[in-house]
Formats: structure tokens, sequence, C-alpha cells
């Protein structure tokens, strides 16, 4: 048997690879974070699937789930949401799954951040404004941040942050990166991007904890901190450029 990690995506349920689809239609057993994860998702399930929500779990328990299928010879589709790069805590159970000799696959999914942005109708890379984009979070009861990964650190190279896993933090937040970025700086914050829930409110670093005051986010948002998030008067790349020879183009320069 194989346990079938998959990138769940951000909600929706048709923001999903094909390749995720077609595997829950396949396994016999799903495990889903039901706390993040949409319901939705579980209709790919075969008829009479084990279904199992993992959000009231140890990692104990989640590990005891893979042995038992293992032994029944069952495969598992295991949904994580967004994608398994980033904050999945897919590690942790790959480890387990080693020690107990049962084999995995990792199908990745369409990323948080990514839904993020389309809600909010941006690129976050615009030409000689800003080309790198930061995903990163702030330290919680779940783990640490490492020594040298900083709020401060990222913000002083004045690329686009994707903050994850912050808006409880958010007068940290706003504190850290004033000094860098200037009070007017652009901030979009996205909640619940993909779902029939979903909540944008864009502000400036200066008012942006007003702007929240009556009504809090409380859980699964990113914080965008940047200036591509309100550029408008920037020099569009060469890519299109009628003047720009590239290889696929085959045409002489007008």
């Amino acid at each position: 048997m194989t346990v079938h990690f998959i990138g769940a995506g951000p909600g929706a349920a048709d923001l999903i690879t094909v390749r995720g689809r077609d595997l829950i239609a396949g396994c016999p057993v799903c495990l889903y974070a039901g706390s993040i994860v949409h319901r939705d998702l579980l209709l790919y399930c075969p008829p009479g699937a084990r279904i199992v929500d993992t959000a009231p779990m140890s990692l104990d328990e989640i590990e005891a789930e893979y042995v038992a299928a293992h032994q029944a010879g069952l495969d598992v589709a295991r949904l994580h949401s967004g994608d398994l790069s980033v904050w999945s805590a897919v590690a942790e159970q790959i480890r387990r799954l080693e020690r107990n000799g049962i084999g995995y696959t990792l199908t990745p999914g369409v990323p948080s951040f990514a839904a993020a942005a389309a809600a909010l109708g941006r690129e976050l890379t615009i030409p000689e404004v800003a080309q790198s984009l930061v995903l990163t979070r702030v330290s919680g009861r779940a783990s640490r941040m490492p020594e040298g990964e900083t709020l401060a650190g990222f913000g002083a190279t004045g690329a686009t942050l994707a903050i994850h896993l912050a808006i409880h933090a958010l007068d940290t937040v706003v504190a850290e990166l004033t000094p860098l970025y200037g009070p007017d700086c652009p901030v979009a914050i996205v909640a619940n991007a993909s779902w029939p829930e979903q909540r944008i409110v864009r502000a400036t670093l200066s008012t942006i904890e007003t702007m929240l005051t009556d009504e809090p986010i409380e859980r699964t948002a990113i914080i965008f901190v940047g200036r591509s998030l309100a550029a408008a008067d920037f020099r569009e790349s060469s890519l299109y450029d009628a003047c720009y020879q590239r290889r696929f183009r085959g045409r002489e320069a007008s």
C-alpha cells in the first residue's frame, strides 16, 4: 500500500490538481485536516471509503491509522491544505512512515499565497518594483522561528512579504516593518482565500490595525506587505516588447 500526501489547495474543491483528485478517488482510506481542508473535497472519495478527520488527533494516532491501513493493504489519501512544501507538517509524518517501512508519494497543490494573490487580482512581482517574494511566518505555539529568520531581516530587502500564520501578531508585524517599508506601504490581508467566506482587507501599515478593530480576523489569513500591492505606474517588462528578440518569437525586429 501507499500513503499519498496530497496538497488539497486553499479551499475551493476545484482548486486541486487532476492528479490529486484522481488519487483521492482511488484510495479506500482518506485522512484530512478537517480544520482547514474544505469538506467538499471529500466528495471525490470513492463510495464506502473510510474518512478520518485528523484535526483532533495526535501524531501517534495518525501514525496508527497509517499502520492499520498498511496491514490491511489499503492505500491512503492524506489531504493537507495548500501545498505540501510549506508548513504542512508532512516531514514528521514521512519520518514515521519510513520507520514503519510504508511507502508514500507527494502530490503538490495550489499554495494559499497564490490563491490569495488571485483574490487580490495582483501579480506580486512587478518590474523594477519587487522581484522577490518571501514566504514567512512568526513564532507560534506549534514551533518557533529559527534564529536569523526575522521579519526585520526579510523586510530589510524590500521584497514583497507573504506572512502566514501571523494574524494574531498583526501589531508585531506592523511595529517591525513600518521602519523598513514606511507607514504608507500597502498591506493586504486575505482571509479564507477561495472559500465562500473569503474576506479581503486593503490598507497601509499605518491604518491596517484600525481597520480591523471592529471586525477582527482571527485565523486562516495571509498578510501581504510590499510596494507591489499597489504599483500602477511601473515600467513594462521587455518580455513582450516588439523589439525584444527571444528564441521562440522567430521574427525580425521592426
